[in-house]
């Protein structure tokens, strides 16, 4: 499609970045009295016209800009999900006291650049706007995380996440040169052809590329041995941001991760998801698994060792991170569909467990698990939902998270391959179930009953209890959403 006809698909991208040159312009030409409130006012209509924008668009299934970005269902999905979650983050951070004496004017100006990565990341069909598109992200990422410019954790966190940030880059970007050199053209479609004609004995160059395309993508999803930034910058970022970083950004690197590998180191041209199977003489599935297995094993260990609820929850998403790895080893129809299905939910629970921490660090300024006693009975209506989101990230039923992680499991069960790595993630949800478990015995065991509740801004209490509903319906009444991931597993290929 030439760039001309694109447009018309590109639509929810260029206004973000109009609203963005927008906010630059208010500015510079607004004073500083009401500047926070009018650029967060227009930052949230930008959310919601963009909403409106990709709720109208068609999508054709088809490659914009002459190959280089895909609009398919697929992508919509993610995108989706980026909004939601950018939408949560807008709507509660005038209410953070963390951010009460900030300008907030390029806070919610590198939110939006954000979340325009991300659509691109969903999106990409060429090394170089994969590059250029993780680059968004990470710049963005790298000033949020530090946006606390008088905390020295702030600094210290953003410093790390530029560092991690560029070493990550630098090995992703050798292996995308190695893919151009195989293939002569940077179309991620022309790399697999490439691949799949390769010699006999010519492997060692692709799982070479892989191994370093693993490490760019295994740091956007904080995938053990690429996760050491997580806690650090978790920690020191403001709550929101680091909120938003647990959800939005992991959700986009796996939609670049699923999309990339699965294409370029699929074994047939035409990408039949349901039958997929990697490059002959390549152990991507072995590959992945042992990936997968040190990811949740790790992230649930060190999780336990934590006392600050914020490192919990950093080394919590690192787990999470194993589990949705667990189905990449296939990357069949079903187990696309279970991890989708899983980052749905992820997004709802997780958001929702740091928004209660962000109301916990309103009301008391506690951040360590031990200071939350009697949290139950001080803030009741912010501490029952917690429980609720602990149980979800566990796997408990009548939770979506224990949905989420049947379909998970039951992926590798019903191929037959893997079950180990099955038995691996369920070894490993008992033992998140004690660091999950003992939040909730501070909050309602090792209390004492108080006279009055406390309450925070109705705003704040109101989004967590709107992000709870949707943590227990999709654990009794999940067909919905399961039908809207399979229809939205149609992605591009010039093959179909």
């Amino acid at each position: 499609m030439t760039n001309l006809q694109s447009t018309a698909y590109f639509l929810p991208e260029l206004l973000i970045t109009g609203f963005a040159v927008l906010i630059v312009l208010i500015d510079v030409f607004i004073g500083r009295a009401g500047r926070n409130r009018v650029i967060w006012t227009l930052s949230l209509t930008a959310v919601v016209v963009v909403g409106v924008a990709l709720y109208v668009q068609p999508v054709p299934g088809e490659a914009l800009f002459y190959g280089s970005l895909a609009a398919d269902p697929f992508s919509r999905f993610f995108k989706w999900i980026f909004l939601l979650a950018t939408a949560i983050i807008y709507f509660i951070s005038p209410y953070t006291r963390q951010l009460k004496d900030t300008a907030q004017n390029e806070y919610y100006l590198f939110l939006l650049l954000v979340m325009l990565g991300m659509f691109l990341m969903a999106s990409a069909l060429d090394l170089i706007i994969i590059y250029l598109s993780i680059e968004i992200v990470s710049i963005g990422s790298f000033v949020l995380a530090g946006f606390l410019k008088s905390d020295r954790l702030s600094n210290e966190s953003s410093l790390k996440y530029v560092i991690y940030g560029a070493f990550s880059s630098g090995i992703m970007l050798y292996g995308l040169t190695l893919l151009f050199g195989l293939a002569g053209s940077t179309s991620i479609f022309d790399v697999q052809e490439a691949l799949a004609n390769l010699p006999q004995g010519s492997e060692l160059m692709a799982l070479v590329a892989l191994v370093m395309i693993l490490v760019g993508f295994g740091y956007k999803i904080s995938m053990v041995p690429f996760h050491f930034w997580t806690p650090d910058v978790y920690q020191g970022a403001p709550t929101t941001i680091t909120a938003y970083l647990s959800v939005a950004p992991k959700a986009a690197g796996f939609a670049l991760l699923l999309r990339v590998l699965g294409i370029t180191f699929g074994a047939d041209p035409s990408i039949p998801w349901e039958e997929w199977v990697p490059l002959t003489g390549l152990p991507f599935g072995v590959l992945i698994a042992v990936f997968a297995a040190l990811t949740m094993t790790i992230g649930n260990v060190l999780a336990i060792q934590q006392d600050s609820v914020k490192r919990m929850l950093a080394y919590s998403s690192v787990a999470h991170a194993g589990y949705m790895l667990m189905a990449v080893t296939l990357m069949n129809a079903q187990a696309l569909q279970a991890i989708m299905f899983y980052l749905a939910v992820y997004l709802f629970m997780n958001l929702g467990a740091f928004v209660v921490a962000i109301v916990v660090h309103n009301q008391f300024g506690y951040d360590d698990i031990d200071d939350w006693k009697g949290l139950g009975f001080k803030i009741p209506l912010i501490a029952v939902p917690m429980g609720i989101f602990l149980f979800g990230l566990t796997g408990l039923p009548p939770t979506a998270g224990f949905i989420g992680k049947v379909y998970l499991f039951a992926v590798l069960i019903a191929a037959k391959q893997f079950w180990w790595l099955a038995v691996v993630g369920v070894l490993n949800s008992v033992v998140s179930l004690y660091y999950y478990m003992r939040i909730l015995k501070v909050m309602f065991m090792d209390g004492e009953p108080v006279d009055k509740t406390v309450s925070d801004h109705p705003a704040m209490t109101a989004t967590v209890l709107a992000l709870m509903v949707p943590v227990l319906l999709l654990g009794v009444y999940w067909s919905p959403l399961l039908e809207l991931i399979r229809s939205s597993l149609r992605i591009f290929s010039p093959g179909l």
